[in-house]
């Protein structure tokens, strides 16, 4: 037999060494934390629960599809991945009687005509509004922005009962009994300002009320009435309740925020407290030496625009005709003084996301994970730094992320338990 030329052994001793060496592995690069939070906050379902509309913006020139001066809008939505708004039904406390009834509920169904049209006429290709959990992801899944609607104040329901069925059947999934001032049905937290109560808690029709909406598989929105209401509420449904947009008052005294007897009852109840970033009730002390710096920045510009500004509490005085100017003019005015704000380093620091999520924090250590959720106030005084509007939404989901929630946590903030909230409701309602 023929020996092999030594140059065929040598070659077979390289190959051999050579396929004998482990394959090279391709470097990996870890995961940033922002890129991180852009993939978490791509796959969850955001909602935001507290939307305020005017229904001057929901009109066929001038609506929800264009990039409004709104803190809500569709493409600020868009550009902020925020994917569910709950849009309010709000109607502000006058007085308890047939006229001041009749006047609410005109007010009450120009907004749900409103939310209805831009869903169904103006937009239905951007939004479609969502009555179950199962409507919302099914939404969702097929690329479209999603509403809900709350009614904030029961007020305009009157004294006629039959009308919790009426609200229902044009979409409303949440309603609270009472807002600044006390209703028909409900003690208001505002009582702690003067310590006058109607109620101690619940009137008899608020009691009726409660039924109502346990029967009809609406949620209890405990965020404004007062907390003798809120526990008798409680005490009363068979559902588990909400807290819609409110924080922790362990951190911040302000009587729209709830104690910490309210929370753990809240727990104990199955509910959901939706985290509220508006400035008042996330830091007082930020918030009123920022506020007061604003206050006299916008006087000074109003001054050289020679725009009069009124206080909240008159407002509700001016006509129709000159609340449109005023608020048209209060947006001018707000603009320049928020741009000029952001230059001035002698600015004091404004109430910010940090402080929004260390509240998140707080609710979870306190009563878990699946209680607590997320919330706004948009364009019904909320906003704060870094989550201003809509479109900055993102930034949320990047602080909750350097915070070290994971995925499946950070999804139950956005909604995941809002839902679940939402499901049991209607689940016992069929029960009832």
């Amino acid at each position: 037999m023929k020996k092999k030329p030594i140059l065929y052994f040598t070659l077979l001793a390289t190959t051999l060494f050579f396929s004998c060496k482990e394959t090279p592995k391709e470097t990996v690069v870890p995961e940033t934390l922002e890129q991180k939070a852009h993939r978490i906050h791509e796959n969850v379902i955001t909602i935001d629960t507290h939307n305020d509309i005017n229904v001057a913006n929901f009109t066929d020139s001038i609506n929800y599809t264009q990039r409004l001066d709104t803190q809500i809008n569709l493409p600020k939505m868009e550009e902020g991945g925020l994917d569910v708004s709950w849009m309010i039904v709000y109607t502000g406390q006058d007085s308890l009687t047939p006229s001041g009834y009749k006047k609410a509920a005109k007010n009450a169904m120009e907004k749900f005509a409103a939310i209805h049209k831009l869903c169904e006429l103006i937009a239905p290709d951007k939004i479609e509004l969502a009555l179950t959990s199962e409507d919302v992801r099914r939404i969702n899944s097929a690329g479209k922005k999603v509403a809900m609607i709350g009614v904030e104040n029961a007020y305009p329901i009157g004294e006629d009962l039959s009308n919790f069925k009426k609200y229902y059947d044009l979409g409303a999934r949440y309603i609270s009994l009472a807002h600044n001032g006390h209703s028909q049905f409900s003690d208001s937290n505002t009582g702690e300002n003067d310590s006058i109560w109607l109620y101690n808690g619940l009137s008899d029709l608020g009691k009726q009320g409660i039924t109502a909406m346990n029967k009809l598989g609406i949620m209890i929105d405990i965020s404004h009435p007062s907390k003798e209401a809120m526990k008798q509420m409680i005490t009363l449904s068979k559902a588990p309740i909400i807290a819609s947009h409110s924080s922790a008052r362990a951190l911040c005294n302000h009587s729209r925020n709830l104690d910490d007897e309210q929370l753990l009852l809240l727990k104990e109840n199955g509910g959901v407290v939706q985290t509220v970033a508006f400035s008042s009730y996330l830091n007082t002390e930020k918030h009123e030496a920022r506020a007061a710096y604003m206050k006299n920045s916008y006087k000074k510009i109003a001054d050289s625009l020679d725009i009069k500004l009124y206080d909240r509490s008159e407002i509700s005085t001016l006509s129709d005709i000159e609340k449109k100017v005023f608020f048209s003019n209060y947006t001018k005015v707000k603009k320049i003084g928020d741009e000029l704000a952001a230059t001035d380093k002698k600015a004091p620091p404004a109430v910010n996301v940090s402080d929004f999520i260390d509240h998140v924090d707080y609710l979870v250590k306190l009563i878990g994970i699946d209680h607590v959720g997320l919330s706004s106030d948009f364009d019904g005084g909320g906003g704060i730094e870094g989550w201003a509007d809509a479109s900055e939404t993102y930034n949320v989901t990047l602080e909750l992320v350097k915070r070290g929630y994971s995925e499946e946590d950070i999804a139950k903030l956005w909604g995941g338990n809002l839902l679940r909230v939402l499901d049991e409701v209607q689940a016992i309602s069929k029960t009832i």
